[in-house]
């Protein structure tokens, strides 16, 4: 892959302006609290640098999904208020993203103060990649820096259209996004020896390619969560009511032969926890995978498979971790996923953790500091370790022969 340019590689002029999209998707709860600043966090060492160039900073982030325009739940107003506690400095605030107000904002703007606009995605051209909403946000900068990691598998207009109207001494990648793309590739390129790959999550569907592209490279599988079940049901096991990808039971079975013809050796839970119904009052059975009564599901893998798991863990020199164990969001639930991420914190391997969900399994069991390295962004790590290209990198690389 091609020379992506960098923040360290291009020349700011004090005094100018810095249009920074960071991904500020975090959650909150239904009082609009943060609940984890994790991304806020990442993208301060970015900002920092910018200031102390003498410059001015656009910060720019989506938030959730709205669907039609404004909608206070989904304002960044409480990310601009954490970030300006984290900077210890005032984080200015428009209810705007390309309207009167936020071009008035911008334009006011003094050297060394910081700016964020609302939701980029209160715009219908954002997801759309709309070149006349680029184009507007083009010139709230003189610079360009993309930090947001989580979304540079989409092309959107904050991340994809708007590089062009910005030459190559104007656009980059800032810290966070150089530090995924490395961990990334290093990850897929050189990992230390044994490697061993932890995949859950509900559905194979959307893991497919990545262990595909996995399986030569790893020396160990192991396999957890609701896509478990779509291989146990491959080699002929009745699984009850748990979650079931008909379809790709074909793929189940020609992964798991892939495997054994590569030498790698795969794990699958041996045991589960399982329940009628996912409710907090359901009764629960822990059972051998072989014994899950009709009509019941397995929702977390059993004490068994979680200390097969840990065994095969054991010897581990990378680790690569995407997907929890089991429905991690009930308590009862939850404890196939937590310890494997103690487990995993508590090994000597190089431990890399994809987003999203994952992400959370980990800051929930106490794990985060631990960890080699937590990704930002779980659709774009999946997509790197797939071995596509990210829209919002290609647009950031250097033209061949320069």
């Amino acid at each position: 892959m091609s020379d992506i340019i960098s923040i360290k590689d291009l020349e700011f002029k004090a005094g100018s302006r810095v249009f920074l999209r960071c991904d500020f998707n975090t959650p909150m709860d239904e009082f609009c609290n943060i609940t984890d600043d994790r991304r806020i966090r990442s993208a301060i060492p970015t900002i920092r640098y910018i200031l102390d160039q003498g410059c001015s900073v656009v910060l720019s982030s989506h938030l959730g999904r709205p669907k039609n325009g404004y909608e206070e739940k989904f304002s960044l107003e409480p990310v601009a208020k954490r970030l300006s506690r984290l900077l210890d400095r005032d984080v200015k605030f428009v209810k705007d993203v390309v309207g009167e107000s936020a071009k008035a904002a911008v334009s006011s703007l003094k050297s060394g103060e910081l700016l964020l606009l609302d939701n980029l995605r209160f715009e219908k051209g954002e997801t759309k990649n709309d070149e006349t909403l680029a184009s507007v946000l083009a010139t709230y900068g003189d610079y360009y820096v993309n930090d947001a990691f989580g979304v540079c598998h989409r092309a959107h207009a904050s991340v994809h259209a708007i590089t062009k109207f910005f030459d190559e001494q104007h656009r980059c990648a800032g810290f966070l996004l150089i530090k995924e793309i490395e961990f990334a590739r290093n990850l897929i390129r050189t990992p230390s020896r044994p490697f061993v790959a932890v995949v859950g999550g509900s559905k194979v569907s959307g893991k497919l390619q990545a262990l595909t592209n996995l399986l030569p490279r790893v020396d160990k599988l192991i396999i957890g969560g609701g896509m478990a079940f779509t291989f146990l049901k491959s080699l002929g096991y009745d699984i009850g009511n748990s979650l079931l990808e008909e379809e790709l039971v074909g793929e189940a079975e020609r992964i798991l032969k892939r495997g054994r013809e590569l030498g790698v050796k795969i794990y699958l839970p041996v045991d589960v926890v399982a329940a009628p119904t996912f409710s907090n009052d359901a009764p629960v059975k822990y059972l051998p995978v072989q014994e899950i009564p009709a009509g019941w599901m397995g929702l977390d893998i059993g004490p068994a498979s979680v200390k097969l798991f840990q065994e095969a863990i054991k010897d581990a020199q990378t680790i690569w971790w995407n997907g929890p164990m089991g429905v991690f969001e009930m308590d009862k639930f939850s404890k196939g996923s937590f310890k494997m991420s103690h487990y995993i914190a508590e090994s000597f391997a190089t431990s890399v953790v994809g987003g999203g969900d994952t992400a959370d399994v980990v800051e929930r069991a106490g794990d985060a500091e631990e960890m080699t390295f937590i990704s930002t962004g779980g659709g774009a790590s999946l997509e790197l370790i797939e071995g596509k290209e990210l829209p919002g990198v290609k647009v950031l690389l250097r033209a061949s022969g320069e």
